[in-house]
């Protein structure tokens, strides 16, 4: 009997032991990298101090807010037990995470970069500028709209949203905006995967330009001699690549991890994956084949106006004047996450889609694109995605059951990670853009039916 216990205690022991060892391996390369390029892009980009970093973005996992960090003059190390981390930072590019090359062959890379727009928004009218208009529109309860903005900030201090800024964007004015302490109209935020629906533009001005046909194969070389050569390009926008994937965060040794901490060249990565369902048969959200969307755009425009390229057909077009999208360190954007922009400018993205991708009487996007887009893919049970937004047209025979039941049907929004949204309504008029630190789910849906609510009846 003695020795049977003996045996079950020594089991135990060793089950115990296995998921600790699993973790003490692999999780301390993953968090070193996440919070050098977290921490890098937070202070260098956003303007942040690294303690709001531990405060907020370093709490998404226990003990990763423990993590040692030194930040430079243009880059920051992060150390947790024996892993080390640095992300460097380079003016107009935002940060990238050291991996496969070296700090130095990354910093002397040949970038062109785009001319900043030399007009001063201040005081040019909204959208294309910062100056609001004086007349509000008639019958908006603004009283309401308030407290739904205020009650939006109140923070649980054992478990904070973080809720950092909301805008709410009816009939093209602006009728209500918050930040949080220490935030602004100036303050860059990370949309996370909403960079997502920029790719989508970015590939909607190659398809209107006639450089790339969504009913085509993917133009991925390495793909055409196997069977990966039957991918089309709507399937890499509607996320039925059929490409072996796992989007799971918290698995250190999957591959959305590889990707993004090991991988210099994340759209060249997520391209390797073996085909596991036929193109156009499974919806599998990933952010790989948005990556590999990223690589196809800058194949198709040329790394000589690459850069230029989301700036001037796009952000600068419709007042978006100070996005940073971030490289790899293979200098391909990383299409799937790394977006920085304020929150008026994540809105002015909104009102581009809300205007059927015409700015101010000016087509920025081909006809067609957004209705294209906000179509819902044929597999997606709940009409939930269409080709890098997601929907809410709910179940094909009715729309009773759809993602957010109180919101129309015709809704459609960006979304990332931590709670980061851009709201269409286009039935109301209606942008609402909300960004955070939220380690929980936030109460989003409530929040936009009440403002709904606070509109006038259409």
């Amino acid at each position: 009997m003695k020795k049977h216990l003996k045996r079950l205690f020594l089991v135990s022991v060793i089950l115990l032991l296995i998921p600790i060892g699993y973790a003490a391996i692999y999780f301390p390369p993953i968090m070193a990298g996440m919070t050098a390029k977290i921490t890098c892009s937070c202070v260098f980009v956003m303007n942040r101090s690294v303690e709001s970093v531990r405060e907020k973005e370093l709490q998404v996992f226990p003990g990763l807010s423990l993590t040692k960090i030194e930040v430079g003059s243009d880059s920051v190390i992060a150390q947790l037990l024996w892993s080390k981390g640095k992300a460097i930072y380079r003016k107009g590019l935002g940060c990238t995470l050291i991996a496969e090359r070296s700090e130095e062959e990354i910093r002397n890379q040949q970038v062109i970069l785009p001319k900043l727009p030399a007009l001063d928004q201040d005081p040019i009218a909204w959208p294309q500028g910062n100056k609001l208009a004086n007349d509000r529109p008639l019958n908006v309860d603004f009283s309401r709209i308030n407290t739904i903005l205020d009650d939006a900030f109140v923070e649980d201090p054992e478990k904070p949203l973080n809720t950092l800024a909301i805008v709410v964007v009816y009939n093209g004015q602006i009728v209500g905006e918050r930040y949080a302490k220490g935030f602004s109209s100036t303050s860059r935020f990370m949309g996370w995967s909403m960079a997502k629906s920029i790719t989508n533009a970015l590939i909607g001005i190659l398809v209107g330009d006639g450089k790339l046909n969504v009913m085509d194969s993917a133009p991925v070389a390495e793909w055409q001699q196997d069977d990966r050569k039957s991918i089309k390009l709507e399937n890499l926008l509607q996320a039925t690549s059929g490409l072996s994937w796992d989007e799971r965060y918290f698995d250190p040794r999957g591959v959305f991890h590889q990707m993004f901490t090991f991988s210099d060249d994340k759209g060249g990565f997520a391209a390797k994956q073996k085909l596991e369902n036929p193109p156009g048969t499974v919806f599998q959200y990933s952010s790989g084949t948005t990556n590999i969307l990223a690589k196809i755009i800058r194949e198709k425009v040329g790394d000589a106006a690459y850069f230029k390229f989301p700036h001037e057909r796009l952000f600068y077009k419709i007042g978006m004047n100070g996005v940073v999208l971030e490289p790899d360190a293979s200098g391909t954007f990383v299409g799937s996450s790394y977006a920085f922009a304020t929150a008026r400018d994540w809105a002015r993205f909104g009102l581009l889609y809300l205007n059927d991708g015409s700015w101010l009487g000016k087509r920025i996007l081909p006809e067609g694109w957004v209705k294209y887009s906000t179509t819902p893919s044929s597999v997606v049970p709940l009409g939930q995605y269409g080709a890098h937004w997601w929907l809410n047209a709910g179940e094909k025979n009715g729309q009773s059951r759809r993602r957010y039941p109180s919101l129309p049907p015709d809704a459609f929004w960006a979304a990332g990670f931590e709670e980061q949204y851009l709201m269409v309504i286009p039935s109301k008029y209606l942008v609402i853009v909300r960004l955070g630190v939220s380690h929980r789910k936030a109460p989003f849906e409530a929040m936009v039916s009440n403002i709904i609510n606070s509109l006038p009846e259409e």
